[in-house]
């Protein structure tokens, strides 16, 4: 029996981290930022991404390859040397800033406060996709494609509170795949996601502007475009996964 479920909260991690996920397939989004982040920095040439959910498992990472560059934020922005010890990272979490003059070459670490705990939490599932509107259509076609049995899309959230353009993101690819899971076991998650992301979809940019994440970047002059950025349709035709080594990469 194939079905699909949206966790829509953090309080889901630590539950997710138990489950057996031997036959799911998890979608993570964080649209406000850190999933559209990435789809963009592998758009750009990035060779792989490492996301980790401490500052210090990514400064250790950084010794390991002193190469690779540090991304990521707390409270929304740049990870700066007061809380690394002396160390500035080199990206925030913009998916403006991953521009292919900085990035293509290159491995990224990176830890953000919701995004990546998202990731860490599913790890061990059949498989982890990267969930984003860049990228949305290609994403579905692989899922519809491959049909797993279980499919969990993952909101990420901020903090431990429900994000509601997550939601959205979640509630879009529903609405991609409804017609071929319409007749299995779809859960009120699904549903709810879904009839959100109906009822917003005809100005999504005005509706996910609204939300908390939304009002907190327009209000932040040097980030406020990254809302209207984040909710580009489909601009990338490549889906992206984590792999068992803990990398993200194109497939």
């Amino acid at each position: 029996m194939k079905n699909i479920e949206v966790l829509f909260t953090p309080a889901d991690f630590a539950a997710l981290q138990r489950r057996n996920l031997d036959n799911s397939v998890c979608v993570v989004f964080d649209i406000f930022r850190a999933t559209t982040s990435m789809i963009t920095a592998l758009a750009n040439g990035v060779d792989a991404i490492i996301p980790v959910s401490e500052i210090s498992e990514a400064l250790a990472a950084r010794k390991q390859n002193p190469q690779s560059l540090l991304a990521g934020e707390r409270d929304g922005l740049r990870i700066r040397a007061a809380l690394t010890g002396g160390t500035d990272f080199d990206l925030g979490n913009s998916p403006r800033e991953f521009t292919e003059e900085k990035v293509a070459g290159k491995t990224i670490v990176t830890t953000t406060t919701n995004g990546t705990r998202a990731l860490r939490a599913c790890a061990h599932a059949k498989q982890v996709l990267i969930g984003s509107f860049l990228n949305l259509q290609t994403t579905a076609d692989l899922i519809l494609k491959n049909a797993p049995e279980e499919l969990l899309l993952v909101c990420s959230g901020t903090y431990e509170e429900t994000a509601y353009e997550d939601v959205l993101g979640a509630g879009a690819m529903c609405d991609l795949i409804w017609k071929t899971y319409a007749d299995k076991e779809i859960s009120d998650s699904a549903r709810m996601a879904r009839e959100i992301y109906l009822a917003a979809k005809s100005d999504l940019l005005a509706s996910a502007g609204q939300s908390r994440n939304g009002r907190r970047l327009l209000n932040i002059p040097e980030l406020r475009d990254d809302v209207a950025f984040s909710l580009q349709r489909d601009i990338y035709k490549f889906a992206a996964a984590l792999r068992p080594d803990g990398k993200v990469i194109k497939i």
